[in-house]
């Protein structure tokens, strides 16, 4: 064979010369000094789609002119002096945005352990202060009052301030306001339902927030994972909160649960402010192969400077995500707030089994929530358009968790009903690659705004399915409070099917 051999007097890009079977032989940087012999096989780093190296198997131009191999050589010099750079930078260096990612998935570890606490802690505060369910209910909604005011005002701040702020602000305010629970309660219902309100205040800048983030952050082909990640995050925060409240409540008393989880913040909060950017343009550490490949899948643009509010709320699509967030929420927030007194009403499981039982249905979401991401992302990936992906996912979503549900009447054993629980849960994370990644799909530049709003239904549907079921346990049963949740599921998945899309429709 022969070699071509790159001008001696231009300095020659990094490349891999490639032998038998595509294997990588020599790196060569600088100066080309390698002379071989025909078929030179130069390529930039990129995984061959053919086996390269035989005899006959070489560039048809190759023997062409001085002129021809010229022009073919300045081509490939061309190409490689744009491509290889940046994936050299690429190579040794873990991705910044997935670090970004990891940042947010702890942040949502930590929001759903200091929200889930008190779902195990009111059982022993209740018979501490003597309050009924319909008390209980009231305490356990409160945290939504707040959580309801800020919803569209974080994604409004978040898109036009930046993500990074506004996550560090929500981690510090909840995180303070776990900590003063106790305190709360000891001083009478008033503050302890304020100090709860308070909470939410926090929370529920996070979600908004996040959305404005990754919206930045992540590629379209990333997506489904990054979000599936990222809410694992708050199934795994129930998993550790409701193992380790038990735990803590035995040993020290249930306002330990409190003290403990809230310091936590602080060292999030740390690492935060420090590692964090609300975009990779802000970002100086980050490397130039990255910020072109986010650049390339990356239509969120500039900070919005107004909110087309008149546009917005005119799209179906929109309309969609709102009612589907409310009937998807209902049945979600009724199984984080009231599962441990089921569990114990029910079932009979003391209160460290009401605990450790209720993981099982929360690690099953961070597992299937992972699963569906990569499905979704893998279907995208192969040429479904992301319109099916996203009716898919979401039908999954609200249908396997109505049918779960509807199993919960006819079952006789704790095993089954625990069974049926995991279930419900775990078909009801595919939401992540479905409702929860529209808002980006729809409208990027607007995608904490477009959370806040479906996200403002989701927390109507958290205070008034809340409290209403303390109501329906003190004049119905658990099969009442079920069978509403299923309606609202099938309404869901109708609405969804016949007004949602994957494209984007705000600019």
């Amino acid at each position: 064979m022969l070699l071509h051999l790159l001008p001696l007097s231009c300095p020659a890009p990094p490349f891999h010369l490639r032998g038998a079977g595509g294997s990588p032989r020599v790196r060569a940087g600088g100066r080309a000094r390698t002379r071989a012999l025909g078929g030179t096989d130069v390529e930039p780093e990129t995984p061959p789609r053919r086996r390269r190296g035989r005899e006959d198997d070489h560039d048809p131009h190759a023997a062409g002119s001085g002129g021809d191999t010229g022009a073919l050589l300045a081509s490939v010099r061309r190409l490689l002096l744009s491509e290889a750079p940046a994936e050299e930078e690429e190579q040794g260096q873990f991705p910044k945005r997935w670090a970004i990612v990891f940042l947010c998935f702890s942040a949502f570890l930590l929001c759903n352990m200091d929200r889930v606490n008190m779902s195990i802690a009111i059982l022993p505060m209740s018979a501490e202060y003597g309050w009924n369910p319909q008390t209980v209910g009231l305490i356990q909604s409160s945290f939504f009052w707040g959580y309801l005011l800020t919803q569209i005002a974080g994604g409004i701040w978040a898109d036009t301030v930046g993500g990074k702020t506004v996550l560090g602000f929500g981690v510090v305010w909840w995180s303070i306001a776990t900590a003063l629970t106790p305190v709360a309660a000891k001083l009478g219902l008033p503050f302890l339902l304020v100090v709860r309100a308070f909470m939410g205040i926090g929370e529920g800048v996070a979600m908004p927030a996040m959305n404005n983030i990754l919206s930045k952050w992540v590629p379209v082909s990333e997506r489904s994972r990054s979000l599936a990640l990222v809410y694992s995050g708050m199934y795994l925060g129930s998993v550790t909160g409701l193992a380790f409240s038990p735990l803590l409540i035995h040993k020290f008393g249930w306002p330990s649960v409190f003290y403990s989880f809230g310091s936590l913040g602080a060292v999030w909060v740390t690492t935060w402010a420090t590692k964090a950017y609300s975009s990779p343009l802000e970002d100086p550490g980050i490397s130039t192969a990255e910020k072109k490949l986010i650049a390339s899948q990356n239509t969120a643009g500039e900070p919005v400077k107004t909110i087309p509010w008149r546009l917005i709320l005119s799209k179906p699509p929109v309309w969609a995500l709102i009612v589907s967030h409310f009937c998807h929420n209902w049945g979600t927030f009724i199984l984080l707030t009231w599962m441990p007194t089921y569990y114990n009403q029910v079932l009979k499981f003391n209160l460290m089994e009401s605990g450790l039982f209720c993981v099982l249905p929360w690690f099953t979401m961070a597992v299937s929530a992972n699963v569906g991401g990569w499905i979704a992302d893998t279907l995208v990936s192969r040429g479904v358009s992301v319109t099916t992906v996203r009716k898919i996912m979401q039908s999954i979503g609200f249908l396997g968790p109505a049918f779960f549900l509807t199993q919960l009447s006819h079952v006789d054993s704790p095993a089954m009903a625990v069974l049926c629980m995991a279930c419900s849960q775990g078909t009801d994370a595919f939401s992540q690659s479905g409702l929860y990644s529209n808002h980006q799909d729809i409208g990027p530049r607007y995608a904490g705004v477009l959370l806040g709003l479906s996200n403002t239904a989701g927390v109507l549907a958290g205070v008034f399915g809340t409290a209403a079921t303390g109501y329906i346990l003190q004049h119905g049963s658990w099969d009442n409070v079920f069978e509403l949740s299923v309606v609202l599921y099938l309404v869901g998945t109708l609405v969804w099917n016949v007004f949602s899309t994957g494209e984007k429709i705000l600019d």
